[in-house]
């Protein structure tokens, strides 16, 4: 069985393309374009829509390269906190400086970083000169009092007039950022606004993948976009002001449709109800989204985002239990889950990896050990199981068994030497006094690596390791630092019960 499609990349930016070029010839050929979401490795639009190609958005800046220049925006008051990305677990600055390099190495160059509502944040001041020193242009846009609410002031010199004007020469200048709220709209409108004074006709527009305007509000796919961001409480709506004026219905989210009233106000302050520059009528006219167009299997795309729904409500509870969300978020995504009649075990590995977790205490019953089951669903649809021992974690069973049947590798045929296992066992217990000797995932992997240099059949068990990208894992216990790393670079998606695998607390 191989996974079907759902979304067709060449007609996505084929329709996207188009609509923003469409967009810019309607002002005076100079267009800022918020981007929203994430820019690179967009790993829940692949999710929700299979076939999605998770940096599609930088194929399309790749098509639009000879028109556009590329502004980053970070928040300073995000650098002063070490605000932390959590899909990469990194600081929005260094989250930053790994936005240029990915943007280079698909020969899009930056123009500029702009750090917003800076007031002198000592860590900020440090950034902006470890970027100048390296050769990247620094603006500084700085707070400003009644922002969004007091639009007089806001539209004046003592607002966007007193950020630093950013000087660029392409048409399209694309606005985008680490992370959510980090400025990009203030950038683009104080951009927008000195221009007008400079007798510039510019004007704005919004680039957000989801929700998807012309998908219905209660489809799966918006509605995993609601379990996406239901720590920040946002919910999808049907566009009032959409329905007002065309009498046509198109889903927006509550933020965009709250803020509009402001923001056209703004606008129109900004613009001076210049007759040579359009208005917008709904916060969906603001937008140039074409990821609706993009699929092409409706049943597959419902299906892949109703497992987004799982994924979500077992990451909230994970990290629930390690005290960074809050409970109301996992309500929130239980209650979506069953708005929508899903349940956790709709989920294939759930079910399997508990029963390999409770068959492996059943039979260790009273030595008082804690058991950890552990599945992965392949690209062809086997579900294979793991779990731990003495000699390894259920991350590193699992993925050894996962690679010995991609290899065809016989089940008795050993992929790590027993004097390898027995040497990391010794460092880590004898040495390093660890309370375990069991290899987690991290360590496994580079034992695998030091047996192929010499053993061939590991060597052809770890190029499998490739074809995990992107399956599905499930386990009983949450992994512990060296098998969460371990998983993380292999690509899978990962879920968990939440269970810890020790009742030590603190862990290693």
């Amino acid at each position: 069985m191989i996974k079907k499609t759902g979304f067709d990349n060449e007609k996505y930016l084929k329709e996207q393309t188009a609509a923003i070029l469409d967009r810019v010839k309607k002002f005076d050929n100079k267009l800022y374009l918020e981007f929203g979401g994430k820019l690179c490795y967009d790993y829940h639009a692949a999710r929700v829509l299979p076939g999605y190609d998770p940096n599609v958005k930088l194929r399309l800046l790749q098509k639009l390269k000879d028109k556009i220049d590329i502004v980053l925006a970070i928040y300073a008051g995000d650098i002063e906190s070490g605000r932390v990305r959590g899909d990469f677990g990194i600081t929005y600055d260094a989250a930053t400086l790994k936005l240029i390099d990915d943007l280079r190495k698909w020969g899009l160059d930056i123009l500029a970083v702009v750090i917003t509502r800076f007031n002198n944040q000592p860590s900020a001041v440090i950034f902006k000169n470890k970027l100048e020193r390296r050769g990247i242009k620094v603006y500084l846009h700085y707070p400003i009092e009644g922002y969004p609410t007091n639009t007089d002031n806001i539209v004046s010199d003592n607002g966007f007039g007193k950020n630093d004007y950013i000087e660029t020469k392409n048409p399209i200048v694309v606005v985008t950022a680490p992370g959510p709220n980090s400025g990009k709209l203030a950038v683009c409108l104080s951009q927008v606004c000195q221009e007008h004074k400079r007798g510039i006709n510019s004007g704005y527009a919004k680039f957000e993948t989801f929700p998807i305007w012309n998908l219905p509000l209660k489809h799966p796919v918006n509605v995993a976009y609601e379990a996406a961001t239901a720590d920040i409480l946002d919910y999808n709506l049907v566009d009032p002001f959409h329905l007002s004026t065309y009498k046509e219905t198109a889903i927006n989210y509550n933020r965009d449709v709250e803020s509009f009233p402001i923001l056209k106000v703004m606008l129109n302050k900004i613009l001076q109800k210049n007759a040579n520059v359009p208005t917008y009528n709904s916060p969906t006219d603001m937008g140039v989204n074409r990821a609706g167009f993009g699929i092409v299997n409706d049943g597959v795309v419902q299906e892949a985002a109703q497992q987004e729904l799982i994924r979500r409500y077992f990451r909230y509870n994970t990290e629930y239990l390690l005290g960074i969300e809050k409970k109301a978020t996992v309500d929130r995504a239980m209650l979506l889950m069953e708005e929508n009649n899903v349940k956790v075990t709709d989920r294939p590995v759930v079910s399997i990896a508990r029963k390999t977790a409770e068959d492996a205490e059943a039979k260790g019953k009273g030595n008082g050990s804690i058991y950890c089951g552990a599945a992965i669903e392949l690209a062809d649809g086997r579900i294979l199981t793991g779990k731990n021992s003495k000699l390894m974690h259920a991350a590193s069973s699992l993925i050894l068994n996962a690679i010995k049947v991609l290899a065809n590798i016989p089940d008795e045929i050993l992929l790590l030497s027993p004097n390898i296992i027995a040497q990391i066992s010794k460092l880590k217990e004898g040495i390093l006094n660890s309370e375990s000797a069991s290899l987690d995932l991290e360590e496994t992997l580079i034992a695998l690596s030091i047996s192929a240099a010499t053993n061939h059949t590991a060597e052809v068990a770890m190029e499998k390791l490739k074809d995990l990208k992107n399956c599905e894992i499930h386990m009983t216990h949450i992994p512990t630092p060296g098998d969460e790393v371990g998983l993380k670079r292999l690509g899978v998606n990962l879920t968990t019960d939440g269970k810890f695998t020790s009742r030590n607390l603190f862990m290693t």
